[in-house]
């Protein structure tokens, strides 16, 4: 029997809620919301508008709720490391955007504690100036801990608004820096050394386990009486929405590499085990928890934040909206040769003229710059697909992972462009889809939960290839 599951995506520019009809041998998705995800900027720094999240989720779900009466399921995914800080019910303040600047005292704060081999031996995790032990350092040092009882990460938070009941799932978990890379517990050690309050961190479960039922006044505004609300279960699932991505790869082996490509690109392989080497500490590469106790093995590159905020740009300074796909189709017919610059480099973190900061890194590394939109646009992606195929070479040298194929999920996947550039830079089949490949894997993880269907990761991704054929990209000859 076919039943139906919600899912709310939750990503850093836009969120949506999705239905999800399974089956052991149906899935299909069907979107009943969309709405901006956009920060805001106020005197003491860039917050997310958590609340204006928090009522477009509750809208979306009273839009299931109206289609599928009978839904079974919600879950919550986002993006990772941000967090509310909470005192019995009530949130301290707006949470900071990891974009904000003010983790800078947090990090030197930390490395004053921990050397980074010993942080990366004990939580396994790439360095970000934004990592989360960094933003709680940085709250510490601004006393903003002082009156919290909790802190609740993104996916979390919205669960707690649900449900009342205050969970940290393990696979966002595992961004924060604080949970060990092997036994997947928060690690008090590393927590005491770090002068953190035990008590913020809430009880932690795997992604599957039921949160609770909706508390009653959730119910009323979604449109439920309380007795259909009791058949509605909060699931946690993989609530990082890499973790979630992952899980919606349609491979069929073991010999791939997914790209989860979005605001960032998530470059990896799932591996049984963590990588704790020396070796791949020093090339930035990361250990995060993944669905069914799997490891997320990967490095981040900035990803399709280049792009948006390049046209964000455009549009301020023209007035005028941009057509992205038109702009692409010009890209890809330059023939002349543009600037391949360092997507990570940390002058692309912050907000604001990516345009001008490409220009000053052509200047300040003697290349020549690109001047048309087009050429702007040609370069971001040339320059997203040389770094995908950096982080492939070093995957497979770190990991010891053969990668004979590339999987593009997420929005990166409808740019052909890029997914025909990222073939011809790793010389690797690159298979494109699914785009909403995190609102599935969060689908799929729910249905199984829920008993509608069964079995592995692997019996799960047959289900995702039979129902999302990807497309698939050759590489060509340089």
């Amino acid at each position: 029997m076919t039943a139906a599951v919600a899912a709310v995506d939750l990503g850093a520019t836009s969120g949506r809620v999705m239905l999800g009809f399974v089956s052991h041998n149906e899935l299909s998705l069907r979107p009943v919301a969309r709405f901006p995800n956009t920060p805001v900027a106020t005197i003491d720094g860039l917050h997310w508008n958590i609340l204006e999240l928090y009522r477009n989720v509750v809208s979306g779900l009273g839009a299931a709720v109206r289609e599928e009466p009978s839904l079974r399921s919600i879950a919550v995914d986002s993006w990772a490391v941000d967090y509310a800080l909470i005192t019995g019910n009530r949130m301290l303040g707006n949470p900071y955007h990891y974009r904000d600047q003010r983790t800078a005292a947090g990090v030197e704060k930390t490395s004053a504690l921990v050397s980074a081999t010993e942080l990366y031996a004990a939580n396994g995790l790439q360095f970000l100036p934004f990592n989360t032990l960094y933003q709680f350092a940085a709250d510490a040092v601004a006393g903003s801990l002082d009156q919290a009882e909790t802190a609740l990460l993104i996916p979390d938070l919205i669960n707690f608004w649900l449900t009342g009941a205050a969970r940290a799932e393990k696979t966002n978990a595992s961004t924060t820096g604080l949970l060990n890379v092997h036994t997947r517990e928060w690690d008090d050690a590393l927590i005491e050394r770090l002068g953190l309050p035990r008590g913020l961190f809430p009880e932690l479960v795997e992604a599957g386990t039921p949160i609770g039922t909706l508390l009653p006044a959730v119910a009323s505004e979604i449109g439920l009486s309380n007795q259909a609300a009791l058949s509605l279960t909060v699931t946690a699932v993989g609530s990082h929405d890499t973790a979630s991505a992952v899980v919606a790869v349609p491979a069929t082996g073991d010999d791939f590499a997914y790209i989860s490509s979005g605001t960032w690109s998530l470059v990896g392989v799932e591996l049984p085990s963590a990588v704790v080497s020396e070796a791949s500490r020093l090339a930035n590469f990361t250990n995060e928890g993944g669905v069914d106790g799997r490891v997320r093995y990967l490095s981040n590159v900035m990803g399709l934040w280049l792009l948006s905020e390049s046209v964000r740009t455009w549009e301020k300074s023209s007035g005028a909206a941009i057509d992205l796909p038109p702009l692409i189709s010009e890209a890809a017919a330059v023939t002349t040769p543009v600037a391949v610059f360092d997507a990570d480099d940390p002058r692309f973190l912050a907000p604001g003229d990516l345009p001008s900061r490409i220009v000053d890194w052509c200047a300040s590394n003697d290349v020549d710059a690109p001047r048309t939109r087009a050429e702007f646009v040609r370069s971001i992606i040339e320059s997203l697909a040389h770094a995908y195929a950096t982080k492939i070479e070093q995957l497979t040298e770190l990991s010891g992972r053969s990668i004979r194929t590339i999987h593009i999920v997420g929005g990166g996947s409808l740019n052909a462009l890029l997914c025909q550039l990222t073939a011809d830079r790793t010389g690797r089949t690159v298979l494109a889809g699914p785009v909403e490949a995190t609102a599935i894997g969060n689908v799929l993880i729910q249905a199984r939960a829920q008993g509608l269907v069964t079995g592995s990761l692997e019996s799960l991704r047959a289900l995702v290839a039979q129902a999302f054929a990807p497309v698939v990209y050759e590489p060509r000859s340089r």
